[in-house]
């Protein structure tokens, strides 16, 4: 076989002008500062109106800026750093300070096949999931479904079930102390590119498909998997940091067979 090419695929008009439109952001911009509306910036950089905005837009998408009703359009302030690498900070037990959980609400139902065997428990045994929000200095950062099996929290008080109402905020507080003294032991985290689906960009106060950090993790105690989390992270304002060292730090966890993270 003969030596292939890659073809040579023009680059859209609207990416060159992302491109310029960085380099001036960068050059001659800071944060929190207006930039010029987009007939001055079409004017200035010989574009058309549509172009101008396919290119603001993915510098929206990107965290590059943000568009405020009745102010215009800012440069956004850099990412914040998110550590997601100790369960005290991303794990059942919830920190005080600028990074804090808030509890929405916890459902309990029995478990689907998919969740199920993902827990490693038998198909239809009640599990109880606590959605919650991450916020960093009061701004939401992240949604996150917490799945917990009816057999990890035996203990668990029952509170009478009320749709919306402050009951369901206390069983998921019951829900977490129960976690929190288990004391988990082993750990292991995914990270994978996604966007956000209807419910959670409405917790998140994002439009639908905006792109986002989605972080699966399984948490252990004694070689016994008893919760998982899926904790979705606005892509656009804050970076996820693992351990100490910057470094990523995965240890595999299987239903009956954990091992601690090192």
């Amino acid at each position: 076989m003969g030596q292939g090419r890659l073809a040579t695929v023009p680059e859209p008009k609207y990416w060159h002008l992302r491109t310029v439109l960085l380099r001036t952001i960068d050059e001659e911009f800071s944060t929190g500062q207006v930039i010029p509306n987009e007939r001055e910036l079409s004017a200035r950089f010989g574009v058309a109106r549509a172009t101008l905005r396919q290119a603001l837009d993915q510098l929206e998408l990107e965290g590059r800026l943000v568009r405020r009703r009745g102010i215009g359009t800012l440069i956004a302030a850099p990412r914040v750093g998110i550590p997601v690498s100790t369960p005290g900070e991303s794990g059942p037990g919830a920190p005080g300070g600028s990074l804090t959980w808030r509890a929405v609400d916890c459902v309990s139902a029995p478990a689907s096949a998919q969740l199920a065997s993902a827990l490693g428990i038998p198909a239809g045994e009640t599990v109880h999931t606590v959605r919650r929000l991450r916020l960093v200095q009061g701004q939401i950062m992240a949604t996150e479904s917490l799945h917990v099996p009816d057999s990890a929290v035996p203990h668990l008080p029952a509170v009478p079930h009320v749709v919306g109402g402050a009951t369901e905020q206390d069983q998921a507080k019951s829900v977490l102390r129960q976690l929190e003294r288990l004391g988990v032991d082993g750990e292991s985290r995914s990270v994978e590119l996604g966007v956000a689906e209807a419910e959670q960009a409405a917790l998140l106060e994002r439009p639908p498909g905006t792109p986002v950090l989605v972080v699966t993790a399984q948490y252990a105690v004694a070689g016994r998997l008893v919760a998982l989390a899926v904790s979705t992270y606005r892509a656009d304002t804050c970076k996820l940091t693992f351990g100490e060292t910057g470094k990523v730090e995965v240890t595999p966890v299987q239903a009956g067979a954990v091992r601690t993270a090192s």
